[in-house]
């Protein structure tokens, strides 16, 4: 969960400012249900999007090159995803040349269990 600490504004002495730390996953930070899967996922859309606009593609081009429409195309890189699995995610990026290794190891610090996204 976020920390929470206030200072004081170097502008005004008696306005206080609400600063947040939050963790490396905002979506837990907001209290989305399945906080880690959306965070994966985001992951997942931004190396997508990356690729596109490396190879200059205009959203119709990706669209008939990842076998769905230019309005899906638009709403995943628009940030709505919800309705893409992660399998599905991870389909596109191969559809886009992309390896996806699957790598299964124990944490490396003592902390929870967690998904991350490694692009090379």
């Amino acid at each position: 969960m976020a920390k929470t600490r206030s200072t004081a504004s170097d502008n005004t002495k008696n306005d206080d400012t609400r600063i947040e730390h939050g963790s490396d996953n905002v979506f837990d930070d907001l209290g989305t249900p399945d906080a880690e899967t959306h965070r994966l996922k985001a992951e997942l859309v931004s190396n997508i999007d990356e690729i596109i606009r490396r190879r200059k593609l205009n959203q119709s081009q990706a669209a008939k090159l990842l076998g769905l429409s230019q309005p899906d195309v638009s709403r995943l890189l628009r940030g709505n995803f919800r309705d893409f699995s992660v399998d599905r995610l991870l389909r596109l990026l191969m559809m886009l040349g992309r390896d996806v290794d699957i790598v299964i190891r124990k944490p490396k610090k003592r902390r929870a269990a967690r998904m991350t996204v490694e692009a090379a």
